[in-house]
């Protein structure tokens, strides 16, 4: 992730969504179609959900990265995903939005990559306040623009 915004920083910029949709490949940035820059990032303290909240509260998305290699993490469909099981591991990179309590179970709400397809229109609510599940809050960032 800190990959990224240092992309960004080096380039002066990055491209909006609409004009340059997700292709696996190399990056081609257009400095016509600037949608956004960001001068640095910070990042947040290892593996302390407190810490994201609060950023997510004050500041807005966080990305993160968590370990999404578990089967039961590519079937979510609805509710809070919990599994004990998934270990702190990071292989892949999402943006936690929100966070919020249902059913008694605290969430992160988390905007995935994977397209509409993927979980409730490609979003999952994660597991909070459950010892850092997947490593949700291990390696949080954000830009500062």
């Amino acid at each position: 992730v800190t990959r990224a915004f240092q992309y960004i920083i080096n380039n002066n910029g990055i491209d909006s969504d609409a004009s340059y949709p997700y292709t696996s490949g190399t990056c081609h940035y257009n400095p016509a179609t600037r949608a956004a820059t960001c001068s640095k990032f910070v990042g947040l303290p290892h593996a302390d959900e407190t810490a994201l909240k609060d950023a997510v509260a004050n500041i807005g998305p966080v990305s993160v990265i968590i370990n999404a290699a578990k089967p039961s993490f590519f079937l979510y469909k609805s509710g809070v995903y919990d599994d004990p099981h998934c270990t702190e591991e990071p292989n892949h990179s999402v943006l936690v939005i929100g966070y919020g309590t249902l059913d008694g179970k605290d969430f992160w709400l988390v905007k995935n990559s994977w397209g509409v397809k993927f979980g409730d229109k490609g979003y999952i609510q994660m597991s909070r306040n459950k010892g850092n599940q997947c490593g949700i809050a291990s390696y949080g960032s954000y830009p500062q623009i």
